[in-house]
């Protein structure tokens, strides 16, 4: 059965749009690092008289391990007001915005490192791996997609990609890919090296928890027909082989992200 390009399609121009007209920018010296929203940004200049607000921005300047400190401290503080409701005791890097590159973020330049659920808050840039799974069945590609667990914190029982994680600091995205297989698929490190990397993405998007800036580092992997994936980590309730027609079909219950690299899929399938 077809992919359903027209469908596809009308799923992309769904995708929510970011719009940063009501925003303060987040400045570490001349480099942008994010996003607040201006109820944010008022707690935080309470906080600490250096998140100062002029002209729309926050500008620190600040040395590294004095900026560490401060943005460690500011978290916390949102944290303990109800502002972060999940926090998952991983750190991120923060890198500065680039106008040119296909990352739009300096991956060489780190500023400082911050716990994973702060990042919408401060409209930070993180990143993270997608892998898509896919097998044969009598000769057609069947896609494999994981259903999340109720419990997580973001996006419960929405279906997913078969395996999908933040990059924390000290990991490369290949190593996070052989990771969040094993994790979150219980696929063995020797299929997970033969995740093909496809392209990167970068999606951006205002929530009610902030804004959610993420590259997706975009990878397929087929699965010979005898392997099913299993979860191991509890972040995962179901696996669930479907047919591409179906796939199309159930794009809008995925997360945003997860959706995107599924339908960049399918519209690959269909082109051959």
């Amino acid at each position: 059965m077809s992919a359903n390009p027209p469908l596809i399609a009308s799923y992309l121009r769904s995708q929510p749009q970011f719009d940063s007209r009501h925003l303060l920018r987040l400045m570490v010296d001349q480099q942008q690092i994010g996003w607040l929203e201006p109820r944010i940004a008022q707690i935080l200049q309470q906080f600490d008289a250096r998140f100062a607000i002029a002209a729309h921005t926050i500008t620190l300047q600040l040395p590294p391990h004095a900026l560490q400190t401060l943005m460690n401290a500011a978290a916390l503080h949102l944290r303990e007001l109800g502002e972060i409701r999940v926090w998952r005791d991983e750190l991120y890097a923060v890198h500065p915005h680039v106008e040119c590159g296909a990352f739009g973020i300096d991956t060489a330049n780190t500023l400082f490192t911050l716990e994973r659920g702060a990042f919408r808050r401060f409209g930070l840039c993180s990143q993270a791996v997608h892998i898509n799974g896919l097998t044969d069945r009598a000769g057609l590609p069947q896609i494999w997609l994981g259903q999340r667990a109720a419990t997580k914190g973001i996006d419960p029982n929405c279906l997913d990609n078969l395996a999908a994680g933040g990059i924390p600091h000290n990991e490369t995205p290949a190593q996070c890919v052989i990771r969040e297989l094993a994790e979150e698929a219980g696929i063995s490190q020797h299929i997970a090296q033969q995740a093909v990397y496809i392209e990167q993405i970068r999606s951006t998007r205002n929530e009610i928890d902030g804004t959610h800036d993420e590259i997706l580092y975009c990878y397929d992997l087929q699965l010979p027909a005898e392997v099913i994936p299993r979860n191991t980590d509890g972040e995962v309730a179901a696996f669930h082989r479907v047919s591409v027609a179906e796939c199309a079909a159930r794009l809008p219950e995925m997360t945003w992200d997860a959706g995107l690299v599924t339908a960049r899929l399918l519209a690959r399938l269909a082109s051959t």
